[in-house]
């Protein structure tokens, strides 16, 4: 059985992983991460973790797959050291979204990655608001689900005041939006999305009523936002008084951020530090910590007691 709790980061989000160490009241962990000349990952563990409770901390967000192989590289070093336990915590699962096979002859990188995971020794998850939830599936060990509504809702109620309205951009998010829904006490519409391409997406209808009200959009994460600003035009066409988006994973690059800068109809996009950000859109995005939460997670598996009230959806 595991002995003591140790807590490492990887050099992916260093600021979210010290937040969640003086959460737990813990020192977070040495470990040297350094790379060869030619880039080769190189990482020790600066002390002694034999029958330790071991939780890795990184988000595989850009750079996805020098994040995820210094990750597997950490794996495989505590495993080799004779951790107890090693427990990956993922704020963001990169590659999420390649999750089904929609077309002919491409992979299901998803459940590779996954793969990946358990080989070099990962002996349980803790992910917040994964891509899909079929992704649990994937994994042939524990994986504890975290979503960051607990932590959003509470800002949210704030800024709406009464009868709000939640939007799903997009027919997959539907049921993130029925969950803030039923935790705002909130109408629901959806619009529908169709992609062109990977950086180009077309709204066309709304079903729901959204005049004069305070909209919301929620989705799981974002990078170009052309999903989102273009939900939020046929919000704004179909007279809403205040659109905000709200996303778990704030992934924009400089294209989706100029995007969201130049869009008029946003006032607000809410996120989480689950990867890391930078205001520099002139406080148009709003960041808000998960550390408490992943921190609490991280303390009962540790202690072995009940993560459910942490995850569990308010239908």
């Amino acid at each position: 059985m595991p002995k003591d709790i140790r807590v490492y980061s990887g050099s992916a989000h260093p600021k979210l992983s010290k937040a969640i160490a003086d959460y737990l009241e813990i020192p977070l962990g040495k470990v040297n991460l350094t790379r060869f000349p030619d880039g080769e990952i190189f990482v020790q563990f600066e002390e002694n973790i034999r029958r330790a409770d071991v939780f890795l901390i990184q988000p595989t967000c850009m750079p996805t797959n020098e994040n995820l192989m210094e990750l597997l590289i950490m794996v495989d070093a505590a495993a080799r050291a004779s951790a107890a336990r090693v427990t990956a915590v993922l704020p963001y699962f990169g590659y999420a979204r390649q999750d089904r096979k929609d077309r002919p002859r491409v992979p299901i990188t998803a459940k590779l990655v996954a793969n990946l995971l358990v080989a070099a020794g990962v002996s349980r998850i803790i992910a917040m608001d994964l891509h899909s939830q079929q992704i649990q599936g994937f994994f042939d060990i524990p994986v504890d689900h975290l979503y960051a509504r607990p932590v959003i809702v509470p800002y949210l109620k704030d800024l709406l005041g009464n009868d709000p309205v939640v939007v799903s951009p997009d027919s997959g998010s539907v049921k993130m939006a029925m969950a803030y829904c039923g935790m705002l006490n909130a109408g629901l519409a959806v619009v529908a999305k169709r992609r062109l391409n990977a950086d180009t997406v077309a709204s066309s209808h709304l079903v729901g009523e959204v005049g004069g009200k305070i909209c919301v959009i929620t989705d799981d994460l974002t990078s170009t936002a052309g999903t989102i600003c273009a939900a939020a035009d046929i919000l704004r066409d179909a007279g809403a008084a205040r659109i905000y988006v709200v996303v778990s994973h704030c992934l924009l690059n400089e294209k989706g951020k100029q995007k969201l800068l130049e869009n008029t109809s946003i006032e607000q996009l809410i996120t989480t530090d689950g990867v890391p950000q930078t205001d520099d859109l002139d406080g148009k995005i709003k960041v808000l910590s998960v550390a408490p939460l992943l921190g609490e997670a991280i303390r009962r598996v540790h202690e072995g007691r009940s993560v459910s009230s942490l995850f569990r959806m308010k239908e």
